[in-house]
């Protein structure tokens, strides 16, 4: 997430994760450089220092090039999901306008359909449909097939949670509202101070995850298909 502070190119770097429980909680702040891949390994590497030993099974961002990045590095072994709701803005902005109803129709039939072999089919036709008049726009969207679609490896009850990055966008709007209004009046010191004490009071009314009960099951290594847990057969399960 990013919320601009004093300096044109600085923004506030923000992470949130989620206890076994399922509650939201804010673990990581800091001013930085949006596509700054050093700003975003500060952030990574602070996480680390305070007690994160094990990293994310998933990370669910835009398309920050920054963040990747730095996730690359510090834990290569974290997937990544893709925002839907800032990819649909990019695909759009590639198009005509005569065409951006038609794409607001048939993008959520890719990541609203039920297994990925569906969203696969409705990736392939709106590709046919679109590839020789709006390549850019095609292109925009191929790039990141798999992080747009990492989400149905776990939890279907995870999803709308996985698909963009709300979670952040709207817990912020109250902190993006009272940073612009003190824009030009505050030093980023005394700025960051005020959004880590906006964001705490605000944490206390995040809403739990759909599906907590899923989540020891990611922790363990569980896999899921299309939303639904694998279950190995006895035989096999006895010998791992």
């Amino acid at each position: 997430m990013q919320a601009r502070l004093e300096e044109a190119a600085q923004c506030l770097l923000v992470i949130i994760g989620a206890t076994p429980e399922g509650k939201k909680e804010l673990v990581g702040l800091i001013d930085g450089v949006r596509e700054s891949a050093q700003s975003w390994k500060e952030l990574l590497l602070d996480l680390k220092r305070r007690g994160l030993a094990m990293g994310p099974e998933l990370a669910v961002t835009d398309g920050a090039l920054g963040f990747w990045q730095a996730v690359e590095e510090v834990w290569p072994r974290t997937r990544g999901q893709r925002c839907w709701v800032h990819k649909t803005a990019n695909v759009l902005n590639k198009l005509p306008k005569s065409q951006q109803s038609k794409a607001k129709r048939a993008l959520p039939e890719i990541w609203m359909a039920e297994t990925k072999k569906d969203a696969l089919a409705a990736f392939d036709a709106l590709i046919e449909t679109w590839g020789v008049k709006y390549d850019k726009a095609v292109e925009c969207l191929i790039k990141d097939r798999d992080a747009l679609l990492a989400f149905y490896d776990f939890p279907a009850e995870h999803w709308k949670h996985l698909r963009t990055t709300n979670p952040i966008e709207s817990s912020f709007a109250t902190v993006r509202h009272r940073t612009v209004r003190s824009k030009g009046c505050l030093s980023n010191k005394t700025a960051l101070a005020m959004i880590f004490k906006l964001a705490e009071a605000a944490e206390k009314n995040w809403r739990r995850l759909d599906g907590h009960n899923q989540l020891p099951k990611i922790i363990l290594g569980v896999r899921f298909t299309d939303g639904i847990e694998v279950v190995k057969p006895k035989a096999q399960a006895a010998a791992a």
